[in-house]
């Protein structure tokens, strides 16, 4: 798994980097806009566009100015560079990249305010201006700059960050430059995979330029992304002789009379990504639409609840479209009374609980929430910015012992031992009703089979998530059964051959 990094501790790696490799900073400089320059070429190959380069007189800005020559040397024939001279200081480096591109026939516009820059048409721009060490918001000159490119046409690419983004942290203001594209360095920043950097970065890359990793996966950040190489690793394959009974048993308790869909969601789900045996509690209303669409699932009799064997069940999902009236909450408070091993929680029964913080006392250790923003926002209170979320993720999933996923484009895991995980699969195209249900399924069914909680839940929510990327590249929207009936192969082609 990649450890993910704050702003300043990506200047500790490349300093580290600097030092031990050796290296000059000069170097690593050039070795970053060359990673930069070979994806621009790949992604936008046509030499005869008009390119303008926004530089400022930072490290950001001699990477924009190496970026330049770079591309000049590869035949790109309308490049025109701006240096803006709103700050007096420049780096050591800059200036070396200065010298470096004064050499070429190129054009290079010196101006101190904004008002210096008439309205540019181009192809493309490249932003180069700050990048990542921002600790303030932008103002007086800067400002006006960032809203003047704004407006210019062309398609907008940001040199490792937005000017006007910080890495990590809540936005200082929407002062920021729109990128179509931004090409990071090393790592995805922090922001990147929170919806606040969704009206400033439509697409971002990383490219590797050669930090010392070792160094970055020995930091200190409880952050991690984690892909596709991670879970290969978690997968078993099934072995001969092992039978249902070996592979757990698991208890979905869901569904309401109008809401019977997500029940036979989640159920299908769990019995879809190879729980041993699947059980389905729903009202007796829904046994003819179960028995036709899960035939696999096995119908539990709530009525009988009193006389039930909990000691069967290896895991419970509860919640999907389960309902928050006074019988759904009984049934509730007497699961969480009698069943002591992990439950998956979501949906209606995290809003129980919600309304009833008491029953958090209840919960099993290691047990797993998958709430969405407005659920979480129930659970724990009203949170007014992402950042705050994810204190608050990482506070209570150590308080109460329990795993938190928290469902987004970038999927957070917080877990027990105070780390968060982003997930990185997944696609806009799955953003459609069930799926959230789906995702129960797949979970408790991932640890009916005997993985780790973690574990399950890694796989869990990458495999959903890639499902709906394969699935995307032939769609415009996943539906959850689709997703659903893809799972099987998807953990097939996830398995290590």
């Amino acid at each position: 798994m990649l450890k993910l990094l704050t702003a300043a501790q990506t200047k500790e790696a490349d300093h580290y980097t600097v030092i031990n490799e050796p290296i000059r900073s000069s170097e690593l400089m050039e070795r970053a806009s060359k990673a930069f320059v070979k994806l621009f070429i790949e992604k936008l190959s046509d030499r005869k566009k008009k390119i303008l380069i926004f530089c400022g007189k930072g490290n950001n800005g001699g990477d924009g100015l190496a970026i330049a020559r770079l591309l000049i040397d590869e035949g790109y024939t309308f490049v025109k560079i701006f240096i803006a001279e709103i700050s007096e200081k420049s780096t050591e480096d800059f200036e070396l990249n200065l010298e470096r591109l004064q050499l070429k026939d190129t054009s290079i516009f010196y101006f101190k305010t904004a008002e210096d820059i008439e309205y540019q048409e181009c192809d493309i721009l490249i932003d180069a201006l700050l990048g990542s060490g921002l600790n303030k918001p932008l103002e007086k000159e800067w400002e006006k700059l960032v809203k003047k490119i704004n407006k210019f046409s062309g398609y907008k690419i940001a040199v490792d960050v937005p000017t006007g983004m910080p890495c990590e942290g809540e936005l200082f203001n929407d002062i920021i430059i729109k990128s179509d594209l931004t090409i990071t360095f090393q790592r995805p920043k922090l922001n990147f995979l929170l919806p606040i950097s969704s009206p400033y970065i439509k697409e971002w890359k990383v490219v590797n330029i050669g930090l010392d990793e070792n160094y970055i996966q020995s930091t200190s950040s409880p952050y991690y992304w984690f892909w596709k190489g991670d879970v290969q690793n978690y997968i078993k394959a099934r072995q001969p002789f092992e039978h249902k009974g070996m592979l757990g048993h698991a208890l979905i308790i869901a569904g309401n009379d109008e809401t019977m869909g997500a029940a036979l969601i989640s159920s299908e789900a769990c019995v879809k990504c190879g729980a041993g045996l699947t059980s389905a509690m729903i009202p007796k209303t829904g046994l003819r639409a179960l028995n036709a669409r899960v035939p696999e699932a096995m119908f539990t009799n709530k009525e009988k609840l009193g006389n039930l064997d909990w000691d069967k069940f290896k895991v419970i999902g509860i919640g999907p479209g389960l309902g928050s009236n006074d019988d759904s909450l009984s049934l509730l408070k007497t699961v969480l009374k009698n069943f002591k091993n992990p439950m998956v929680i979501d949906a209606d029964a995290i809003n129980m609980i919600g309304e009833n913080q008491d029953l958090l006392k209840s919960v099993p250790k290691n047990s797993v929430f998958t709430p969405h923003m407005k659920e979480f926002d129930r659970l724990f209170g009203t949170h007014d910015s992402w950042w705050k979320r994810i204190e608050t993720a990482l506070k209570k999933s150590v308080d109460h012992q329990i795993y938190i996923v928290l469902k987004n484009r970038y999927t957070m895991i917080f877990t027990p031992q105070g780390i968060c995980y982003f997930n990185s699969s997944g696609s806009p195209a799955m953003a459609s009703g069930g799926m959230g249900d789906a995702l129960t399924g797949i979970i408790t069914g991932m640890i009916s089979q005997g993985y780790s909680i973690e574990k399950a839940v890694q796989l869990a929510v990458f495999s959903h998530g890639f499902a709906g990327e394969q699935l995307a590249q032939k769609m415009y929207v996943v539906p959850a059964t689709s997703l659903i009936k893809n799972m099987p192969y998807i953990l097939r082609e996830l398995l290590v051959k």
